[in-house]
């Protein structure tokens, strides 16, 4: 698999940050970058799924974006120094393509379509903010469950993701027992299996129309995005 971002880019825009590229893979919940610290690397993933979350005081968390192979962490570390405002975790074991923020701050520099790249995706994760904020505030706990469901399998891109309830209620923002609550309720209806923290989609018709409209949202947005 390939980064979408890096896959787009002209040739010799791309040659800007080839030498420098390493390609690694990461386990499920390291955190690559915490709210707060400077971004040393800029991460493209080939695989998996990051989760973006912001940090209360108090160490509670909540998800504000994902981001797969259609994108990038730490991109405006190419228009300056950039201190993070949202803690980076491996959600699903993710394959990357990573390179230093200094080296790709050069390559920035000397990049219209680079610049570009960096300016247009910080827009793709503003906008999923917005939208899973929205969703959080207005939409029942089901209903954001499945959203967030078939965000990740899309990420994973298979119908089986490996996310235990505990991580679950987290990325939500809500209590355990809804998650468990929720997810009994989806595999009764035939929609989903769930064992051992492995969640696999049965009918990925049926739990679309159980999603708020929100899934449909970011999937339009992300379509019209170059």
């Amino acid at each position: 698999m390939q980064n979408k971002l890096l896959a787009a880019l002209p040739r010799e825009h791309f040659n800007l940050l080839a030498p420098h590229l390493t390609t690694v893979s990461y386990p499920q919940n390291q955190i690559l970058l915490e709210a707060g610290e400077e971004a040393d690397q800029v991460y493209f993933p080939h695989s998996g799924m990051l989760s973006l979350l912001a940090v209360m005081r108090d160490g509670k968390a909540i998800e504000t974006a994902t981001v797969g192979r259609e994108g990038v962490v730490g991109a405006m570390a190419g228009l300056g120094l950039y201190r993070s405002m949202v803690r980076c975790v491996v959600q699903l074991t993710v394959t990357a393509t990573r390179i230093s923020s200094a080296q790709f701050r050069k390559a920035v520099s000397g990049s219209e379509p680079l610049r570009n790249m960096c300016i247009q995706y910080n827009e793709v994760l503003l906008t999923q903010a917005r939208v899973t904020a929205a969703c959080n505030a207005l939409h029942p706990v089901e209903e954001r469950f499945a959203r967030w469901l078939l965000q990740s399998a899309d990420r994973a891109e298979n119908g089986t993701v490996s996310l235990t309830q505990e991580l679950m209620a987290e990325m939500l923002g809500v209590r355990r027992t809804s998650v468990t609550e929720v997810a009994g309720k989806l595999q009764a209806a035939g929609m989903i299996t769930y064992s051992r923290g492995v969640i696999k989609i049965v009918d990925r018709t049926a739990l679309e129309r159980v999603s708020c409209e929100c899934y449909q949202t970011l999937q339009e947005h992300a379509a019209r995005t170059p």
